[in-house]
């Protein structure tokens, strides 16, 4: 073969690779385009997917603090001893009266100088919650833990159980709303004004209670007397017009 055709071939050759060359290249090219938006398109679907999550999690944890908040007003493990409409399973000693309120279903004291108490069951270790507000800020009224039967004499809670005092503007410490009256002072008065409801939880474990009002633990004390009786409501005076309601016990085994 003569040199020439030689070189032609060669040249021809060359050109071809060129071209072959070109074309993976373009080929690379073109496939590598699609890649980058794709990236771009699975980042976005990623951050919707992330602030979807990130939805679902508040969604949950506001749905668990719901179910904490209900389960802390609705616990199951207490029992209702007022059903808001009767007296029934209540007894009064003394002259004292209470009646019912309709449209707070609630009990409230009418006319002093009695007791209202839970004649059904006596109580050892438990833990007593209910509800209370007052008509005026001097009203005066106490929850009685932990009495024999008083058959009609209210004094009978007085000396044999303990009191847990309502009276804001008693003069003496141990006189004031969440005192054991008579026996412990409160650390403070946490009471909110006239006309509002406040929580009351009292604790009897053994001779150690301890009183909670409006979510603030006041008062804690070590007694003497007797570890299983009545609970009930004063009624104090003819114009203390202090109101209770959803009054449940949880019995502590």
């Amino acid at each position: 073969m003569s040199n020439k055709l030689n070189g032609i071939l060669f040249t021809s050759a060359f050109s071809l690779t060129v071209i072959f060359v070109s074309l993976i290249s373009i080929s690379v090219n073109t496939s590598e385009q699609p890649t980058a938006d794709t990236s771009k398109i699975l980042t976005d679907k990623d951050h919707s997917d992330s602030m979807n999550r990130q939805k679902s999690n508040r969604d949950v944890e506001v749905s668990i603090k719901n179910r904490s908040s209900d389960s802390s007003t609705n616990d199951s493990s207490f029992t209702s001893i007022f059903d808001g409409k009767t007296l029934k399973g209540w007894s009064v000693a003394g002259d004292g009266r209470f009646v019912i309120v309709e449209s707070d279903i609630a009990l409230q004291a009418d006319k002093g100088g009695g007791l209202l108490w839970y004649a059904e069951k006596e109580y050892k270790n438990f833990i007593l919650k209910l509800e209370w507000k007052v008509s005026d800020e001097g009203d005066n009224s106490g929850v009685f833990v932990r009495f024999p039967d008083p058959d009609d004499n209210p004094n009978i809670a007085v000396r044999e159980g303990y009191e847990i005092q309502i009276d804001d503007k008693a003069g003496d410490p141990i006189h004031q709303t969440g005192a054991i009256y008579d026996f412990a002072a409160p650390s403070k008065v946490v009471s909110k004004p006239p006309s509002q409801w406040n929580t009351m939880e009292i604790q009897a474990l053994d001779q150690s209670y301890i009183v909670i009002i409006n979510g603030q633990k006041v008062t804690e004390f070590t007694g003497s007397r007797m570890t299983e009786g009545y609970v009930g409501l004063q009624a104090h005076d003819d114009k203390s017009k202090v109101s209770f309601r959803n009054i449940m016990v949880k019995e502590i085994i």
